[in-house]
């Protein structure tokens, strides 16, 4: 049987509900949620996803979403279906790239506007040193001295890890907390739960609803769910294997199935790359 609505975790779903036009109200709902109370988007606009660096090897970088407020700061919102090799060195390297844009040309006092970036991970990292920190759903960075105390506040870092997301919908008391429940949930529910009456979700329901699509957007759907549940598989089981065994080849090896599978597919190397973590001259070989 076919659910009724998309999988947001799949990379159409993500865009259909956050990174097109008509999406806009959503995203800025979902990202003033986020945000401290004292600080509200009214506006934004969507950039090039594709952010040309300087050099080749900068043009690799690939956002979900890239778009700038009409205060002129800088969101990217990234979703992370699995685990990657140095995932937070390339969260890091990402966010230079909205940075160095803001150079203008001849004098310049370096007043930057600031950067926000979100990954909204679909594993945990499991490499905090306290308990409580490895429960935590949100997780906010910045950068900071040896006090602890803020030195630069136009950097910052968002990371939500979904599988520590449990609240039930009776327990739902923010806005962050329907928006992480309607993503988490999205897929399984059948109708729209009553927590979810006003218009900004009722609108993302209506994006989210299969029986909405036309011919091609439900063909790319499609592609983008196989790709999903392929890559879902092939990694749980790597992970699975490489537990049993004490080694990391399991894990190598599922990768090299998922983009063997993605280039046979036509799937360009950016997202290759971005998928499943290999570099370009390991997925060349394939």
């Amino acid at each position: 049987m076919r659910a009724k609505y998309i999988n947001p975790f799949t990379d159409f779903g993500f865009k259909k509900i956050f990174g097109e036009e008509a999406s806009k109200p959503q995203l800025i709902d979902f990202l003033n949620a986020l945000l401290p109370q004292t600080h509200t988007i009214i506006d934004l606009s969507f950039k090039n996803a594709e952010q040309l660096g300087q050099t080749d090897a900068d043009r690799k970088a690939i956002y979900d979403i890239y778009c700038e407020t009409d205060k002129g700061e800088k969101f990217i919102v990234e979703l992370q279906k699995a685990k990657q090799n140095y995932f937070k060195d390339r969260t890091i390297y990402y966010s230079t790239f909205p940075i160095q844009e803001q150079a203008e040309k001849g004098y310049w006092n370096y007043n930057l506007k600031a950067v926000y970036c979100i990954g909204i991970l679909d594993f945990t990292f499991d490499d905090y040193d306290t308990e409580p920190e490895k429960s935590e759903v949100v997780h906010t960075i910045k950068l900071k001295n040896q006090h602890g105390s803020t030195f630069y506040d136009k950097l910052t870092y968002i990371y939500l890890e979904m599988p520590n997301f449990k609240l039930t919908e009776d327990a739902l008391h923010t806005r962050l907390d329907k928006w992480l429940y309607f993503i988490k949930h999205l897929e399984d529910f059948e109708s729209i739960p009553t927590i979810f009456k006003d218009d900004v979700f009722t609108n993302a329901f209506e994006k989210a609803e299969i029986a909405n699509y036309n011919t091609a957007e439900l063909g790319k759907y499609e592609a983008s769910l196989k790709v999903f549940r392929d890559n879902k598989a092939v990694y749980d089981y790597a992970v699975e294997t490489a537990f049993d065994d004490g080694k990391t080849e399991g894990v190598v090896e599922g990768k090299l199935v998922v983009a063997k599978a993605l280039k046979e597919n036509g799937v360009p190397m950016e997202i290759i790359i971005k998928t499943t973590g290999l570099s370009e001259s390991e997925i060349g070989k394939l």
